[in-house]
């Protein structure tokens, strides 16, 4: 990074000298002669969005894996932090694949530290278009059910392989994700719905049941109302539910 990203590096710095988790990336060490250099651990597979829209098709199983992977290292920084880190830009792009399909949650640069008490702060407007809640637009104020509201975009992008801004053919206007799958929900007959939206290149290879729970649990996530969203404890609880009925 060039100097004029100072204020990132200090920050991503910051978080992971911090925060030590099985599925946060791993800092290994920094330089700042001439330029800023952060050197983290090497991480095998990409990023999620690059599996999820190129490379082979992932598994449902693996999907499910990788959901809770990426659920408990946001518990983590959301739970036993202290202070407490919100990560503030949760995107399939930002959940790291290794060697062992395994997620690790990666780029702190716009983390937000927030001390114990305080659920919620004003802050200056920023993230990624498709991922970030109405409240968050609305009132600038941050919380951690901002990254909750972002991992249920990733649930429904684990489902369906689709961008979190959707672009239909013969639509004019882009669409959030989120406004699809309301509508899936919302259909009269909800199987019927959300089976439209799953990712076709998993032929059949998946439990309906199962992508029924992780679609119910993203509608939880990106509820509009943030007190209503669950905390990532909860969602932790549930993956973890979830994807021992998928192996069995």
């Amino acid at each position: 990074m060039n100097r004029q990203a100072k204020t990132e590096f200090l920050a991503e710095l910051k978080i992971l000298t911090r925060v030590h988790h099985l599925n946060l990336v791993c800092l290994m060490g920094y330089c700042v002669d001439r330029y800023l250099f952060l050197v983290y651990e090497y991480i095998d597979n990409g990023n999620l969005s690059q599996h999820l829209r190129g490379w082979d098709t992932l598994p449902w199983s693996t999907r499910v894996q990788i959901a809770l992977d990426s659920a408990r290292g946001l518990e983590y920084i959301h739970e036993h932090s202290v202070p407490v880190c919100i990560h503030r830009d949760i995107k399939s792009a930002n959940i790291l694949i290794d060697k062992n399909f395994h997620a690790k949650v990666g780029d702190f640069g716009l983390t937000k530290l927030v001390e114990n008490g305080n659920s919620t702060i004003p802050t200056r407007f920023m993230g990624t278009f498709g991922y970030m809640p109405p409240e968050y637009g609305h009132s600038g104020f941050v919380s951690p059910k901002v990254d909750v509201y972002a991992f249920g975009v990733v649930l429904y992008e684990l489902i369906s392989s689709k961008e979190a801004v959707v672009k239909e053919d013969g639509v004019d206007e882009a669409r959030s994700l989120v406004a699809l799958f309301e509508e899936a929900h919302n259909h009269p007959n909800t199987i019927e719905g959300i089976s439209r939206l799953i990712d076709p290149k998993l032929k059949d290879n998946y439990p309906f049941d199962s992508v029924h729970k992780i679609a119910q649990l993203a509608k939880a996530c990106t509820d509009k109302d943030h007190e209503m969203r669950p905390t990532m404890r909860s969602v932790v609880v549930a993956l973890m539910a979830l994807s021992s009925l998928t192996e069995d």
